[in-house]
């Protein structure tokens, strides 16, 4: 903090510093004696900047901007220098826009395929998602405009959102649900970060000082400001006592803080503190508010094409009927989608875009309109329409090849409600087997912001490539790889299970009376799944290309609990293009409850064919720890662990074993230590032992193996109240015996 903003929020009466803690409308902070206000907007991956006199939410009437993939795109791409390419553009649109915040990312962990707002989350993966968020900030941000880290915390699921409570045991929640925000705070330093409506372990994100000071700031070493998602303060005083700077939108509560204050409630420093971190945001966003700043539209399009292309993933190409041949195939293009497509999620984040491609025109454009026919085959209302597929299944009799657009509408999948399958629309279903029946030759193309069930459909598709929603470029991004001009690069980021019930948060989501317990623990996507061998349609980190990769040497440098791996990888195939090689760690020997692998690196690499190329990726001793809740900090336990180098989690193609040594201190040894710990002890079970011997009479009979089983979870003072021999006294002097 700068002593310009400190001197400009000391200067100022209490009821100015309480207004600068709330908005002055929807979108705009406070103005007040020489603190400018700020607008903040929506993204993430969009300004949707509302125009003047509009409604308050704006929703499809914000002025046009580029329209990226969203993050369940953008996210498949593993490309962390495209995806803060995107952020810089998206820096570069909203200080054209005088756009002070962008309200983004959001890296929600997605705990079940349900959640209707998965299409604006990342992955089920936590290091992915942290290192998608730390690349997307630090482009944003880079253009002198702030960005949003949201939604802090535990917010999983659309429904009750407002008021359900997220029950997660600590460790789960550090591991799991924390640690992206985590790694975004510490390396890209964003300037505000968002706290989500939902409750965590019965408290209110909002008002939660362990979550938004000590955890946040103590730990974390946060130095910017917490806003609230719009809405989401339930108590103006409780809110900014725990931590919260900025509640949006205006709520006319200010009077409350200010009497608080007068009531000796609530310390007047803690005003201070939340008004002076309100203008240090100011500060730091002074650039995204100059006049005059514009932006290249057509080259952000090229952007989003780019984007697009390389966050598709291909799932299946039997006998590699993709690319399709532009001058010797003709082709029926089937589904409403390719005309009308669906390229981004629907609520708050809906971007009006500068232009928008369909797959149809692109197609036509690549093969000739001559060679391309088109059907739309089904209605977005899911009513079958018996003369759409009738024209269909004709078009796709006629052709070589049929390609297939089928997807989910909005009225599907949404913020605001989850939903409660993951089924395709049944008069699409019905259309693809119709279609197949006339002409194997069917590729299907997705267009998705959730994970659909693809095994029970999965024998009528020749090719399916998962398109999830690629925003405005998306249209064209697809033609280019259905024809070869780009080779699909991207790869899961959440694991496609073969059925709704396999997904290990089935039986807790979405809970019920105002609760959902995250009972499936650290066992969450791929986790569970790999931990307990669980079949699945498509694991995560899965992608096809259309050539082929193979690594061909690995080698590991350990030191200090951390460990640098090289990989080495080469083209097999005949075609340029690139892959996602990933690294997952495995612990061999430990004592804790574990995943059985957990992803700790990646790098995505372009190789010409028969080209070779070798990526280093640094294991910091983070990719080995577990959060311990009887120690509060990351361990390290001593032992082997094993690192697997592959192409997904389930494609493993070669493994490397390192030796650490730990940094988890012989615990000392109390009255309540188990006997079984007792004798793990390196002095306490020498000084046990022979305690013990010299307890028992010479000719004592051996004590059998079951009872010393039984034993040994009990604590050894228990000993003495079961009149076993041993003292109160005596046990004192064995836990003393050990500090010597």
């Amino acid at each position: 903090m700068t002593d310009t903003v400190e001197h400009q929020v000391t200067g100022l009466s209490l009821e100015d510093k309480a207004s600068l803690t709330s908005g002055s409308d929807f979108w705009h902070s406070q103005a007040v004696s020489g603190i400018p206000s700020m607008l903040l907007t929506d993204g993430p991956h969009g300004v949707r900047k509302q125009p003047e006199g509009g409604d308050a939410l704006g929703l499809g009437q914000s002025i046009p901007a580029t329209c990226f993939p969203p993050a369940v795109g953008l996210g498949s791409s593993w490309n962390l220098d495209l995806i803060q390419s995107v952020g810089e553009a998206l820096g570069d649109e909203a200080k054209a826009e005088r756009v002070s915040v962008l309200l983004g990312p959001g890296i929600n962990i997605k705990r079940s395929p349900l959640c209707g707002r998965n299409f604006e989350y990342v992955s089920e993966d936590p290091f992915l998602s942290g290192r998608f968020a730390a690349s997307l900030i630090t482009g944003v941000q880079s253009r002198g405009v702030g960005t949003s880290l949201k939604h802090f915390a535990a917010n999983n699921q659309e429904t009750d959102r407002m008021r359900v409570s997220a029950d997660i045991d600590e460790r789960t929640l550090r591991e799991i649900y924390l640690a992206g925000f985590e790694y975004a705070i510490t390396t890209a330093a964003p300037t505000t970060v968002m706290c989500s409506y939902n409750k965590i372990n019965g408290v209110y994100a909002s008002q939660d000082h362990w979550l938004l000071t000590e955890v946040l700031r103590e730990q974390w070493g946060f130095d910017g400001l917490v806003v609230s998602d719009w809405g989401a303060v339930n108590d103006r005083v409780a809110a900014i006592a725990a931590g919260l700077d900025l509640e949006m939108p205006v709520s006319g509560t200010d009077g409350e803080i200010v009497d608080a204050v007068r009531n000796g409630d609530l310390e007047e420093s803690v005003v201070d503190t939340a008004a002076q971190r309100v203008s240090t945001l100011v500060e730091r966003t002074a650039g995204a508010r100059v006049e005059g700043h514009t932006y290249d539209a057509e080259g952000h399009h090229q952007l989003a094409r780019t984007a697009a292309a390389e966050s598709a993933v291909l799932l299946e190409n039997d006998n590699n009927i993709l690319p399709l041949a532009a001058e010797a195939q003709t082709i029926a293009v089937i589904g409403e989608f390719a005309r009308s497509p669906r390229y981004q999620g629907a609520g708050s984040s809906q971007v009006v875009p500068t232009t928008l491609d369909n797959a149809l025109d692109a197609v036509q454009a690549i093969a000739g309109s001559e060679r391309v026919s088109f059907a739309p085959g089904f209605n977005f209302d899911g009513n079958a329409d018996r003369e759409k597929v009738a024209e269909a299944v004709e078009a796709a009799r006629n052709a070589d090849v049929a390609v297939l657009f089928l997807g989910l509408s909005s009225a599907t999948e949404s913020e605001g409600f989850d939903r409660t399958d993951i089924d395709l629309p049944g008069d699409q279903l019905a259309l693809l087997q119709a279609v197949h029946a006339v002409n194997p030759n069917t590729v299907v193309v997705l267009s998705n912001g959730g994970v659909v069930s693809i095994t029970p459909w999965r024998k009528y598709a020749a090719a399916i490539l998962e398109g999830w929603l690629l925003g405005q470029a998306g249209g064209s991004a697809i033609a280019d790889i259905l024809f070869g001009v780009v080779n699909p690069s991207g790869h899961l980021t959440e694991t496609i299970p073969l059925r709704l019930q396999d997904n290990p948060s089935y039986l807790h989501f979405p809970g019920a009376q105002q609760h959902v317990r995250y009972g499936e623990g650290l066992y969450v996507g791929y986790r569970y799944y790999d931990s307990v061998d669980h079949d699945v349609a498509y694991p995560f980190g899965f992608g096809l290309s259309y050539t082929t990769f193979e690594v061909t040497e690995t080698s590991v440098i350990a030191c200090d609990n951390s460990a640098e791996l090289t990989v080495t990888v080469r083209n097999s195939g005949e075609r340029a293009g690139s892959t996602v090689v990933q690294t997952y760690v495995h612990d061999t020997s430990g004592t804790i409850n574990r995943p059985t692998q957990e992803l700790k690196g990646f790098a995505k690499i372009h190789l010409a064919p028969g080209e070779t190329a070798s990526a280093t990726i640094t294991l910091d001793s983070r990719a080995f720890s577990y959060w311990s809740v009887e120690g509060q900090n990351w361990a390290v336990e001593a032992g082997d662990y094993d690192i697997r180098v592959g192409f997904s989690s389930r494609d493993i193609a070669a493994t490397e074993r390192v030796t650490l040594t730990g940094n988890i201190g012989v615990r000392p040894l109390t009255p309540m230590s188990t006997i079984a710990e007792w004798f793990a002890h390196p002095v306490g079970g020498a000084v046990l032992g022979a305690a013990m011997a010299e307890a028992m009479s010479e000719d004592a009979a051996p004590v059998p193996p079951e009872l010393m089983a039984m034993a040994g979870s009990m604590p050894l003072v228990k000993l003495a109240g079961f009149g076993l021999g041993m003292t109160v006294e005596q046990v004192d002097q064995l836990v003393a015996a050990t500090q010597q």
